[in-house]
């Protein structure tokens, strides 16, 4: 029974807008005002009930413990007595982005046949620095038998990883082998390039796979200009289909060439730079979109609703559904508070393909459970969070008790305190 599974990360109670990402527009246009926890982590549940409703197998990852001390330990301070910075970045709720959790191998790429793990790194940016740790003890966790899982460390710095958000796999179906294809960035002007060559090349010797069916392609320079930050800003691959900007790539033709080469029986469908600019696909996140297999067969693309909201996004998908192409159906979700921060349907989860069976059923949600978890989310999490409480002269250390009480009443409520 290996599937594809969707592990999508609860929005934690620390969710807030203190504009931290550089290159990251959403995030740094937003810097400053204020958030709604409740009403975030609420649309991610949301989102998960559609894909459920899709006939889709669904995951979750749990929220960080925020602030973090022990980081802010290490950096000689702590929250009440630590710069306005500093506060901010050890209150970072980014973690609910679990796109960048780890990049994922699954049994059929690698060599030994199993599912490989690896947990990004997160380097480039301070507030996410800190997630690896506790990533992959969830991680650890989560897919916990030796038979089926191999867990990696991350990558040393100082080589950025950002986790799947910079990787891509095709494949005839799910369970087949397929090809992986890693991009990494160069240079994005003013904007950091956070995927390391160096970095993907690793992960991609340690999870054992086929040299002929893994794939390196140059993000392109102009696309991280534009406020693509990751690749999965411009693109987003499932099974055959490659579905991507014709401005996401350094050399376009290259990169068609290298993965038909590698997977001839791909479907590649490019959006033409004439038809949606790069700014409109950055601010409508067109990309940042889940593409799935229901099991009705029906390539689906689960986009935010600010893609339609735009009329060139719009027609482009109505266009798109129309042609009888490989994507057959368009699905909307309400993820406001996270596109506030800069992260859309794709940021949200991470993808492994393996059996249900083998994973820790904890980790695993049906409609009940995620009822379940919002009821705590609905009673716990913060209604809102101004910038003063984390950013101002003195912080709001009730908050602080507000935030962990809420991730404590969640880990209780999933049987997961050892988590804690």
């Amino acid at each position: 029974m290996t599937t594809e599974i969707n592990f999508d990360g609860i929005v934690g109670p620390s969710h807030n807008f203190a504009g931290l990402s550089h290159g990251n527009l959403a995030a740094t246009q937003n810097a400053g005002t204020p958030s709604y926890p409740r009403r975030a982590a609420l649309e991610g549940i949301d989102k998960m009930r559609a894909c459920l409703a899709l006939g889709l197998p669904q995951g979750i990852l749990l929220p960080h413990d925020r602030p973090d001390d022990r980081w802010l330990a290490a950096l000689a301070t702590t929250y009440a007595d630590a710069p306005p910075l500093l506060r901010a970045q050890a209150m970072s709720a980014s973690a609910m982005w679990a796109a960048n959790a780890a990049t994922v191998s699954p049994a059929a790429d690698a060599a030994d046949g199993r599912c490989h793990l690896t947990p990004a790194n997160l380097v480039t940016m301070p507030h996410r620095s800190h997630e690896a740790a506790y990533t992959a003890r969830q991680l650890a966790l989560a897919f916990a038998d030796p038979a089926y899982f191999a867990h990696h460390p991350p990558v040393p710095a100082p080589f950025g990883d950002e986790g799947a958000a910079n990787h891509m796999r095709l494949a005839p179906s799910h369970d087949e082998a397929g090809v992986e294809v890693f991009v990494y960035g160069v240079t994005g002007g003013a904007f950091p390039a956070r995927q390391s060559r160096d970095a993907s090349a690793a992960i991609a010797r340690a999870h054992g796979l086929d040299p002929a069916r893994t794939v390196f392609v140059e993000q392109s320079p102009a696309a991280i200009a534009a406020g693509a930050f990751h690749n999965d800003v411009v693109a987003v691959a499932n099974e055959r289909v490659l579905f991507v900007h014709e401005q996401a790539f350094a050399d376009p033709a290259a990169a068609y060439a290298a993965i038909q080469a590698a997977a001839p029986w791909v479907d590649i469908v490019e959006v033409p730079a004439d038809r949606v600019s790069l700014a409109q696909a950055v601010k409508s996140y067109l990309f940042n979109a889940q593409l799935v297999t229901p099991p009705d067969g029906r390539t689906t693309l689960i986009v935010p609703a600010e893609a339609t909201a735009d009329p060139a996004v719009a027609d482009w998908l109505t266009a798109m559904t129309a042609s009888n192409g490989p994507i057959r159906d368009v699905r909307t979700v309400d993820v406001r508070q996270s596109m506030a921060n800069g992260g859309g349907p794709a940021c949200l989860r991470l993808r492994v393909v393996a059996d249900p069976a083998t994973v820790d059923p904890r980790f695993l949600v049906d409609a009940a459970k995620l009822d379940r978890i919002a009821g705590v989310i609905a009673q716990s999490w913060p209604e809102t969070i101004v910038p003063a409480q984390i950013l101002g002269e003195r912080p709001d250390l009730a908050l602080v008790d507000t935030i962990r009480a809420a991730r404590s009443a969640l880990l209780e409520a999933l049987e997961l305190t050892e988590l804690g």
